[in-house]
């Protein structure tokens, strides 16, 4: 598959616990990869004939920003500027719930404002993911 064009990203609060951290890129990982099934590579056969399951086809940056930031680069993806790209979010209310009719419920009470993002994960061409998330660092 030919990926050159197209750019895969996780944007994570840096602010949050280590184990907030893992499980924001976890859910994102896994909504992507059913919004973008072509990203995961075919399985893989090892020398002793056991089968792997494919994995990512392309590097999976994920990036380093603050509760701020993350709130602004949220904001620029409802522009139609970006409406080709894949955006995956989890924010407080989704992580808060016990289950996901309870989130249904959540989300609906609550503006814009009142969400914090954990983070977000994007797909789509390298030059708009490139835009928002070129200047950011590597999680670290």
């Amino acid at each position: 598959m030919e990926y050159l064009n197209e750019k895969c990203v996780m944007v994570i609060n840096s602010e949050l616990p280590l184990g907030l951290i893992a499980n924001t890129a976890g859910i994102l990982g896994i909504t992507l990869g059913k919004l973008a099934p072509q990203i995961v590579g075919e399985d893989v056969v090892d020398q002793s004939g056991n089968t792997h399951l494919g994995v990512v086809a392309i590097p999976v940056p994920i990036l380093s920003v603050s509760t701020e930031k993350l709130k602004k680069i949220r904001e620029q993806l409802y522009q139609p500027e970006f409406s080709d790209l894949i955006v995956v979010d989890f924010s407080d209310i989704a992580q808060s719930c016990k289950n996901y009719p309870e989130y249904i419920e959540k989300a609906a009470q609550a503006s814009e404002a009142q969400i914090t993002y954990f983070g977000i994960g994007l797909y789509g061409p390298k030059k708009r993911v490139n835009k928002l998330t070129g200047d950011l660092p590597l999680l670290r």
